[in-house]
């Protein structure tokens, strides 16, 4: 049994450790593996083209833990579970897995109706989310504390892509939320007023050349060649790229 998680609490402080403990204290055997700590904070519709990218490649019956959620607390909140390509997603329904669902037309989704005993206003990562997940990794499905949901009929309008700038990683590389798969070799990137041409890896450039290519997950990305793209180019999560 193997949980993942993806949030945006960050290492430091207490937030991911008391998940993991919420976690072990129902599968003490399990697989807790860090993914993301450091998504975008606040900001579910570019860590969902994260989510939906890196998720693949995962065993069957993994369960992805995911928490981005500026909403938590409030009355029309809902938490949500998701079955997609055999693994299991948990976490608030507010577009964090749209794209897991609109790639996979096989989905099925239900709503989380259960309410532990104990559930602060602000931290239902770990009394909400982490309990339901647990259970789903001891091949558990909590029939009682879910109810169907008809959330594909809401994907309509969810585009395929994410245009903007979805993640930096350390290096400096700028990750979107944009399939390599839906352009063409020949499109060039307009990023933060910079022209950006595609190249197949980081050897085909020279040093301090910036271009796009595909990255490992199937996402465009953009990179310097030995430097930082995202200094080079003074780009932020969040900017728009156009193409």
């Amino acid at each position: 049994m193997m949980i993942v998680l993806s949030t945006d609490f960050g290492i430091e402080g207490p937030y991911i450790g008391q998940v993991k403990a919420a976690l072990y204290q129902q599968v003490p055997d399990c697989k807790v593996i860090d993914l993301f700590s450091d998504l975008p904070p606040y900001q579910p519709q570019a860590s969902a083209a994260l989510i939906a990218a890196y998720s693949r490649g995962f065993p069957a019956g993994s369960v992805f833990l995911c928490v981005i959620d500026p909403g938590v607390g409030m009355p029309e909140r809902r938490g949500i579970v998701l079955k997609s390509n055999d693994c299991w997603f948990v976490g608030p329904d507010n577009g964090l897995f749209d794209l897991v669902m609109k790639h996979d037309p096989l989905s099925q989704c239900w709503t989380i109706t259960w309410r532990p005993q104990a559930l602060s206003n602000s931290f239902h990562g770990r009394d909400l989310f982490a309990p339901i997940a647990a259970e789903l990794a001891s091949d558990l499905f909590p029939t009682e504390k879910l109810v169907s949901s008809e959330k594909r009929a809401e994907l309509a309008a969810v585009t395929d892509d994410y245009p903007y700038v979805a993640y930096i990683d350390r290096f400096g590389n700028i990750i979107t939320g944009v399939r390599a798969e839906s352009l063409s070799t020949e499109v060039v990137i307009a990023l933060a007023g910079h022209k950006v041409s595609y190249a197949r890896t980081f050897g085909e450039v020279a040093a301090g050349v910036v271009f796009w290519y595909k990255n490992s997950n199937g996402l465009v990305e953009i990179a310097l060649n030995c430097g930082a793209a995202d200094q080079a180019l003074n780009v932020s999560v969040g900017d728009k790229l156009y193409y």
